[in-house]
């Protein structure tokens, strides 16, 4: 029994937003909130009733502890952070504006040459790659500077060697890295993949493949020792109006599960519903070694966080399950929780 059913790797920023529908450009008060993919992961994984932690670095100053709070708070242990004491230490940052069709959402990102981004190997300790049963990590985090991403990929190996399986989401920014880049990148890395979180668009451009989205992600298995490929479809009919679903092709039954998807989901903010879905897919893999309950706790997890403000889910496990029945219901389904 390891210490920790999962453990990630990744970048927490402070996210700032102009409240209510206002502009960046415009708005005179920001909102502050803590982000990133990984700990959404994370987070999303302790709600459910996990043990997750997170291994990331932060500036040693009020901003860097008002992060540790919020990690504190949604449930992830912060014995791995690490903290930044030299004169430059920053946190990154990133500016969200809201959207109202046909005002697509914005961002703005301001991390460069952040704490994090001077993430070396030597700051880790030896101890954690034989603590946790599954380890995950994110494209996002390989983009961010050769420090980190030479530390992430020995990491993936460390934790790999020591018997955890490895979980691994794509989540290609083109704001961050080229496809060729990303791509040698990411096909170097691959042959230490269990579970891979893709998009069918990824596959095509940054990957370079060809065919349905279900031979691409059995040609991934094929190409790579991969197990799982998980990818989502999300219908975007105006900025507050989604359908939501997803596919996962599981190489020990060879088959591709799949459900009817959520449809007219009411979106407040949609920022971590890509990480909801990750971390509601390896709960269910985790927790039960089951691709379909993995593919229901991912959908219904990804399907809720549209309605939630800020990055960070706050759906347990109870919630999650009253969703998956809802959503499964033949008959009528009450409007109200009580």
């Amino acid at each position: 029994m390891k210490e920790y059913e999962l453990i990630t790797l990744g970048e927490v920023m402070l996210r700032l937003s102009p409240l209510g529908y206002e502009r960046i450009s415009g708005g005179e008060t920001f909102e502050k909130r803590a982000g990133g993919s990984e700990l959404n992961v994370a987070s999303g994984v302790a709600l459910l009733g996990l043990r997750t932690g997170i291994v990331s670095r932060l500036p040693d100053n009020d901003i860097g502890k008002f992060i540790k709070n919020r990690i504190r708070f949604v449930g992830v242990s912060d014995d791995y952070l690490l903290y930044d004491q030299s004169d430059t230490a920053r946190l990154g940052i990133y500016y969200y504006e809201m959207g109202a069709a046909p005002r697509k959402p914005s961002i703005i990102y301001d991390r460069q040459n952040s704490s994090f981004a001077g993430l070396d190997l030597g700051q880790i300790p030896d101890e954690i790659y034989g603590k946790t049963a599954c380890f995950h990590t994110s494209g996002i985090t390989l983009a961010l500077s050769e420090t980190v991403r030479e530390t992430a990929v020995e990491m993936v190996k460390r934790f790999k060697a020591a018997g955890a399986e490895i979980s691994f989401d794509v989540n290609y920014r083109a704001n961050l890295w080229s496809e060729e880049e990303a791509r040698n990148v990411i096909e170097a890395i691959l042959p230490y993949i269990d579970i891979l979180f893709i998009s069918e668009e990824t596959c095509r451009r940054m990957m370079g493949m060809t065919g349905t989205l279900r031979e691409m992600m059995k040609g991934l298995t094929q190409a790579y020792p991969v197990k799982r490929v998980c990818s989502t479809k999300r219908t975007v009919k105006s900025p507050k109006k989604h359908d939501f679903t997803s596919t996962i092709y599981d190489v020990d039954t060879d088959r591709y599960y799949e459900e009817s998807p959520y449809t007219d989901i009411d979106v407040i903010d949609r920022i971590g519903s890509g990480d909801a879905y990750v971390a509601g897919v390896l709960y269910g893999l985790l927790k039960y070694d089951d691709p379909m309950r993995a593919l229901q706790y991912g959908n219904a997890a990804s399907s809720v966080k549209n309605t939630i403000p800020g990055d960070l889910p706050s759906s347990d496990l109870a919630e999650i399950e009253g969703i998956i029945k809802n959503h499964n219901a033949t008959g009528y389904v009450s409007e109200l929780n009580r």
